[in-house]
């Protein structure tokens, strides 16, 4: 199989380049080969001809996936359509990168485990989503393994950054409108910021010699959605209060995991790269 560095300017495939990881991934990915970068408009995942369509006029050597369906709550009234999207799409994608001879590089999430572990979540351990979000994601993981291409699969955590819908951003909004935010404290993981899933992509490609498989790539340490609030409006020095709550006294439509850390070992094992810590992160998200 060939190294990244044998494929060198040859064409690389963005798919969903308006997302909070795809916007970054087209700046950091444009250094690596030629990059044809498509938002959703250009290849809709919800067509398997319009995918085929697009992957057979491009002809990439690397497709990086980072469109999906990211509306958790949504999910549990809509999992058809989550699933197309989530699990149907890159099964297809798969299907195509074979076909081609193509590295597929795709993101999952610490939503496919229950939670229920007490430490972190290592690749090995056995997936058992809690909602329909975590469920479309685990099926896209199992769709591309079933199809035998070569393939790097990222699980990230609590993803933020400054374009779309997230919670860096909602909580800057909520904290400079009101005095008080009550903040669930009991559920755990590491936000990791966009731009460093980016980095971190363009990172490994570099130092890719047929590394294959999934790969946990979070930001390092642990807190709360608390904690992380806390540290947002702590370092904007806005005046809103942090109350801890429980889930129970949070109710959403779809259940979360009470433990989203990930062990990222393998990931410095296999490319030599560890993410900062969720704090620095922040800070650097904040001040950029």
């Amino acid at each position: 199989m060939a190294r990244l560095r044998d494929i060198f300017l040859k064409r690389i495939l963005l798919i969903g380049k308006n997302g909070q990881v795809g916007w970054e991934l087209e700046r950091t990915l444009a250094s690596l080969g030629e990059l044809v970068a498509y938002d959703r408009t250009e290849l809709d995942l919800a067509r398997p001809d319009h995918i085929r369509a697009v992957l057979s006029d491009v002809q990439p050597n690397i497709i990086v996936n980072a469109a999906a369906w990211t509306a958790v709550d949504q999910a549990e009234s809509e999992e058809p359509a989550a699933t197309l999207i989530n699990a149907i799409a890159p099964g297809i994608l798969a299907e195509e990168a074979k076909r081609l001879d193509a590295l597929l590089v795709h993101y999952s999430t610490d939503y496919v485990f229950d939670g229920s572990k007490a430490s972190a979540y290592i690749e090995e351990d056995v997936p058992h989503p809690v909602n329909a979000y975590g469920r479309s994601k685990l099926a896209g993981e199992e769709a591309i393994h079933a199809m035998d291409c070569r393939y790097l699969i990222f699980r990230t955590s609590w993803v933020y950054g400054h374009r779309g819908h997230n919670f860096l951003k909602t909580i800057l909004r909520l904290a400079a409108e009101r005095d008080e935010l009550r903040m669930v404290a009991d559920q755990i993981g590491a936000p990791t910021w966009s731009r460093m899933i980016a980095e971190a992509t363009a990172l490994c490609l570099s130092r890719y010699e047929n590394q294959e498989g999934i790969y946990h790539l979070s930001a390092a340490g642990k807190t709360s959605w608390h904690g992380f609030a806390q540290a947002i409006v702590a370092n904007k020095k806005l005046p809103a209060r942090m109350i801890p709550i429980t889930t129970e006294e949070y109710p959403l439509p779809a259940r979360r995991p009470a433990n989203s850390q990930l062990d990222n070992t393998r990931l410095l094992t296999d490319f030599g790269m560890k993410l900062p810590s969720w704090d620095t992160q922040l800070k650097l998200a904040l001040a950029g």
